[in-house]
């Protein structure tokens, strides 16, 4: 009994280290996700492979695998104070659509490491919109420069930080708060420029109703003009004598000729 125990034991300890061993070989990356692999007795962080992909992975027990997020993710930064180009206080909303480069993801474990979004993005993030805004005056930001500071923030952000193994995907400039007196300031000068809009909007469709009116009466005035111009007295005589053959056909016409008319004419009268 006494030699089974010594054996026994030793059997015992070697099957949990080997349990022990397999667990720690063990490596399961979820979907989504991709791991670095770091050598303890090697070169540290594998930076010339590509990283672990998904799925499950035998490695050596003495090794450990960090597990990153390569799906895309959003950072959302509220109400950053920035200041525009005639130095008033703006607020922000931005959020950024991001994504670690996998193919880099060795650099980025070992030059960042994990907490690569508040080291990288973050900072980036504010420093470029300080950047962009501040080319910018209070009235652009509130009325038609939306679209183009997103773009320049998307710019150099991109250009920014593609060096330090991210990816940024989009930009969205969610908000931009003024000052209360800037913005009713901006109101009041935008409606103003409307109503000025309208009344030069009603002058031209007046300008253009009376040019219409002597457009019309002009061509009038030429279509008699020509008329008559083109009346002779025997065009004259023969419209006469036409009217008056179809009167004297009529036949409700008591037709009485008196003497001649003018330019020799009968004066036909008729009464029924």
């Amino acid at each position: 009994m006494e030699k089974l125990n010594k054996i026994g034991l030793p059997v015992v300890l070697l099957v949990m280290f080997t349990i022990i061993g397999i667990m720690k070989s063990a490596v399961n990356i979820g979907y989504g996700e991709a791991g670095v692999l770091f050598r303890t007795f090697g070169e540290g962080t594998v930076v010339d492979e590509p990283p672990l992909g998904e799925g499950f992975h035998i490695i050596a027990p003495w090794n450990s695998v960090y597990l990153y997020n390569v799906k895309q993710q959003e950072v959302f930064e509220s109400q950053m104070q920035v200041l525009s180009s005639n130095g008033l206080e703006i607020s922000l909303d931005v959020s950024v659509l991001y994504q670690p480069v996998a193919s880099e993801l060795g650099l980025l474990h070992k030059t960042k490491g994990s907490n690569y979004l508040d080291i990288v993005i973050v900072p980036s993030i504010r420093a470029v919109a300080r950047s962009v805004v501040g080319r910018y005056t209070p009235e652009q930001l509130y009325s038609t420069k939306r679209d183009a500071i997103q773009s320049e923030i998307y710019d150099e952000l991109k250009d920014g930080v593609e060096s330090q193994h991210v990816q940024i995907n989009a930009v969205l400039v969610r908000d931009v708060t003024l000052p209360q007196t800037i913005k009713q300031a901006i109101e009041r000068k935008l409606s103003q420029e409307q109503q000025s809009l309208e009344y030069e909007f009603r002058l031209e469709s007046a300008r253009k109703e009376a040019e219409k009116v002597r457009i019309d009466a002009k061509g009038k005035a030429d279509a008699n003009r020509i008329l008559n111009s083109s009346l002779t007295t025997n065009i004259l005589r023969d419209k006469g004598i036409e009217a008056t053959v179809k009167l004297s056909e009529s036949a409700n016409s008591k037709v009485i000729v008196i003497g001649s008319g003018k330019d020799g004419l009968p004066i036909i009268l008729g009464n029924q």
